[in-house]
């Protein structure tokens, strides 16, 4: 089966009465990509990538061409921002007050990168974020409208990750219900932690497919050794993210550190 291109998903996505108002494909240096129109303002998808540097058991320093890590290390997936294409910046919450509204952007935008994702037929795994207010606001059943979505443009949503915000890990219940909801209508799902100790909520009643952790907050309270010996008695992939500097990745090396991302490795892969 051919996968089908951005233009082809575009065109599926005019037949949805929200998706079709605002999907479109870009113009001039954006043509080959999808867009969305929103309040007067046209966004675009960015991508950062995820490695896993011990494919290719990457010893060597990165001090010669670190932009270049992807030579050493295989991509997990990639995490998906969205961004003005004139290049202003755009935060989603600061611009909506009303949680309906943003629960509308939200799936807008996720539609938008799930697009300019499998139509371009990049591998690995897509990573979404989703902000507190979101899972709020969502009262039952999550992850089934996207799924939908997904489904009728043709798509898996296995090769999708869902990731929590640390507000939501840190109550075990209820990840553990948002983690089964998810995971029901096909997606894997990651989770956030906000510091070391709250990996202990993530137990058999929330079986999270991966965990991030910030790199340079783990390094600065000395907890990547554990969470690594935690996380693989769990056996849950852990990710190390942020990383920004060769000195943070030669620690994080150190602890066979398995799975990164972060500025030091590669600058957004711009969709438009």
């Amino acid at each position: 089966m051919i996968p089908p291109t951005i233009p082809e998903l575009v065109a599926r996505a005019a037949s949805h009465p929200f998706l079709g108002e605002h999907l479109a494909m870009g113009t001039a240096d954006q043509h080959d990509y999808a867009v969305a129109h929103h309040d007067n303002i046209v966004l675009g998808s960015a991508y950062e990538p995820i490695f896993d540097i011990t494919v290719h058991a990457l010893a060597q320093s990165l001090s010669s061409a670190p932009e270049s890590v992807d030579r050493f290390g295989d991509e997990l997936g990639f995490q998906a921002f969205t961004q003005r294409i004139d290049g202003e910046p755009f935060d989603a919450f600061e611009r909506v007050a009303d949680d309906q509204q943003l629960v509308a952007l939200d799936r807008m935008s996720r539609a938008l990168h799930a697009i300019n994702f499998f139509g371009a037929q990049r591998h690995g795994l897509l990573f979404l974020k989703v902000h507190e207010r979101l899972l709020k606001s969502v009262k039952y059943d999550h992850g089934r409208h996207f799924s939908d979505v997904l489904i009728s443009f043709g798509l898996n949503p296995a090769r999708v990750v869902i990731e929590l915000p640390s507000a939501a890990v840190a109550h075990r219940t209820f990840l553990g219900y948002l983690t089964k909801s998810y995971q029901r209508h096909g997606f894997k799902v990651a989770g956030n932690l906000q510091n070391a100790g709250q990996i202990l909520a993530v137990s058999d009643m929330a079986r999270l497919d991966f965990i991030k952790m910030d790199a340079s907050t783990a390094l600065r309270d000395s907890t990547v050794k554990p969470l690594v010996g935690y996380a693989g008695r769990l056996k849950i992939p852990l990710i190390f993210d942020h990383v920004a500097s060769e000195h943070q990745f030669d620690l994080l090396q150190q602890y066979d550190v398995r799975f990164v991302q972060g500025t030091l490795f590669a600058a957004r892969d711009q969709a438009v």
